[in-house]
């Protein structure tokens, strides 16, 4: 048996040469799987793995650990497994211009992984993300941000020595036109770029009530308030698409109460589109206008909150399956 590689893929073969994929989809016997950078294993499909071993080929070096038998064809890319999961299968959803959305599910139901697909922190194996009916294929965590998608984090990722004003600024980096000697000598295209952009920060701090705060330093904000800059700084960079990944973590009622009352006031203002993920049901039921929940990396339900709330596949993944007698 045959191993060669081709761009950053790995083919095995009973070849002796290094045979191409549209050679391969002519019936040759070739097996194209791809291994993981780090973790997760390599997808042969059945049909695969059988026709080596009808070959006689000694297939002993596949360490089974890390090999996932699939029913897919022969001739196909693998998918990139986390750990040997499939963190999430066929999710589909749309989400309306203005819509408020939710993604719920218990721990581990895949949520915040969809988020790193929609923002490219994980390349989808397969499937398509339209954004405004563009495909983001092939874009990294930059362009999918510049093309409209931002996002906050399920842990705060701040920069906690900057202050909470330059906490925004940093967002509006493509906001600002002026050349480098401009930037050097200060000269006066300088200082009303600098102008612009400071009374932009000042206005989505003033959202939250926070421009008080804008010289403190970002790492000495409460937890709530961090979350909360967290928010104006993803708006900081004009999205279509605003990411909540647990918003009201950490908040205590009536921040929760305040947050609902400023995510619609976010989507009213900008007109944009927002989902959120949130463990805080109340919040959830309170302000979205569609829901989707998954469990296992499965969709299990679409609908309102009224439809979510009496959907028996939905009590049966937060609260178990009653026993028969």
């Amino acid at each position: 048996m045959y191993q060669y590689e081709e761009n950053g893929q790995y083919f095995v073969s009973c070849q002796p040469l290094p045979l191409t994929a549209a050679e391969s989809a002519q019936g040759q016997p070739i097996f194209l799987f791809r291994r993981p950078p780090e973790s997760g294993r390599a997808a042969f499909s059945a049909t695969a793995l059988s026709q080596l071993t009808a070959a006689k080929e000694d297939v002993s070096w596949l360490d089974s650990r890390r090999v996932a038998v699939t029913q897919a064809p022969p001739i196909e890319t693998a998918e990139w497994l986390t750990g040997g999961l499939r963190a999430v299968n066929d999710f589909n959803l749309t989400i309306g211009r203005t819509e408020i959305a939710g993604l719920i599910g218990p721990n581990g139901a895949g949520k915040t992984t969809v988020f790193n697909l929609l923002t490219k922190v994980y390349q989808p194996t397969r499937g398509t993300i339209l954004l405004d009916g563009r495909d983001t294929h092939g874009m990294d965590t930059i362009h999918v941000n510049r093309a409209g998608i931002a996002r906050t984090f399920q842990n705060i990722r701040l920069f906690s020595n900057l202050s909470v004003e330059d906490n925004v600024k940093v967002a509006m980096d493509t906001q600002m036109h002026y050349s480098m000697w401009s930037g050097i000598f200060r000269l006066p295209s300088f200082r009303r770029e600098e102008k612009i952009v400071r009374d932009r920060a000042m206005e989505l701090l003033s959202l939250f009530d926070m421009q008080h705060l804008a010289s403190a330093r970002a790492g000495s904000l409460p937890y709530g308030a961090q979350r909360r800059l967290e928010i104006v700084r993803a708006l900081a960079t004009n999205p279509s698409l605003l990411l909540l990944d647990e918003p009201a973590a950490g908040m205590n009622p009536s921040e929760t109460a305040e947050l609902m009352e400023n995510i619609v006031k976010i989507r009213d203002t900008f007109q944009i589109a927002v989902m959120l993920i949130e463990h805080d049901m109340s919040l959830v039921m309170g302000i979205c206008e569609g829901i989707c929940v998954l469990n296992f990396g499965q969709v299990i339900a679409k609908g309102t909150a009224e439809e979510i709330q009496s959907n028996p596949a939905v009590i049966e993944a937060y609260l178990g399956k009653q026993k028969e007698a």
